[in-house]
């Protein structure tokens, strides 16, 4: 993967066209029984684009964020940008990834696309258990891809998007089946716009009436409505956002705990100290030195 920036507080790896197609904006990778790369390992860097993989086997685990996932057999992993991922020591592995940018979705020419549950991931999944149907399904998707994949010609490109959309659609309705979201509201929508404020701003933004603002409605009717919708009150939402990106940073980088501070929004590293005790019960350094602890 190539470094988008050189010196980042946790790399951002572009997708790195291979040689067979030079596609910058999708790329499938087959794993069949070969051993991972172990300069990649333990490594903590973000992507710029999406992966799905199907793993068939592997003694692997990975951290995403803060949480730690241990592979299943025949089960299909999926992360989206700008989550921080770590993977552990892993010996032979046998699979299918399949890494694809935001371009590669408006390519095809249909906006739904970007907006189906497995890419837009409203609860923050990353794992979808597969039955035997589920797999045989999968796998035939996966043939007819890397068929396409090494078919150099006019009709390459739509005869791949074309499979990937059938991909996506079959796994996004496995999403909603897993991850149990039964509802498309007026108020449910509300509740997702506001999480992808918090998502894109909350380095700048930190108070209720400032989402509101951009959401174009009242603070008090939209904390009502994320209250009730999520079960905790919407300043929650932004805290644990905060907070979330804080423990990124504890963990993954070694600046200073003032330089977090401020790249968070904080003016005052002592109140940004209270705040993180406040929402974890550590303090920042006593996270960092127990998150490191836990690593090695």
């Amino acid at each position: 993967m190539q470094v988008l920036t050189p010196n980042p507080q946790v790399p951002l790896y572009s997708l790195e066209p291979d040689e067979l197609t030079g596609n910058k904006h999708f790329r499938m990778y087959n794993f069949d029984g070969v051993l991972p790369d172990h300069a990649d390992l333990l490594i903590p860097h973000r992507k710029d684009h999406y992966l799905i993989a199907l793993i068939r086997h592997a003694d692997s685990s990975q951290w995403v964020d803060m949480t730690r996932h241990v592979i299943k057999d025949n089960t299909v992993y999926f992360v989206g940008p700008n989550r921080v991922i770590v993977k552990e020591g892993h010996k032979k592995m046998w699979s299918t990834g399949i890494a694809f940018t935001k371009e590669f979705l408006s390519f095809q020419g249909n906006d739904s696309l970007s907006k189906l549950p497995l890419i837009e991931n409203p609860q923050n999944g990353f794992e979808l258990l597969l039955s035997t149907a589920d797999l045989a399904f999968v796998e035939d998707m996966i043939a007819k891809l890397n068929a396409e994949y090494i078919t150099p010609g006019e009709w390459q490109q739509r005869m791949l998007g074309a499979y990937f959309t059938l991909l996506v659609t079959y796994l996004s309705r496995l999403y909603m089946e897993q991850y149990r979201e039964t509802t498309n509201s007026a108020d449910k929508m509300l509740l997702r716009s506001f999480q992808a404020k918090i998502n894109a701003c909350f380095q700048e933004l930190h108070e209720v009436g400032d989402y509101a603002a951009l959401l174009n409605i009242s603070a008090g009717h939209m904390s009502e409505v994320v209250k009730i919708q999520s079960g905790k009150p919407a300043i929650k939402h932004i805290h644990e956002r905060l907070t979330l990106e804080a423990q990124r940073l504890l963990c993954h980088t070694n600046n200073a705990l003032k330089e977090i501070a401020f790249d968070l929004g904080f003016t005052d590293a002592s109140y940004f100290n209270r705040f993180f005790k406040r929402e974890t019960g550590v303090t920042p350094a006593e996270y960092r030195a127990n998150i490191r602890e836990m690593y090695h």
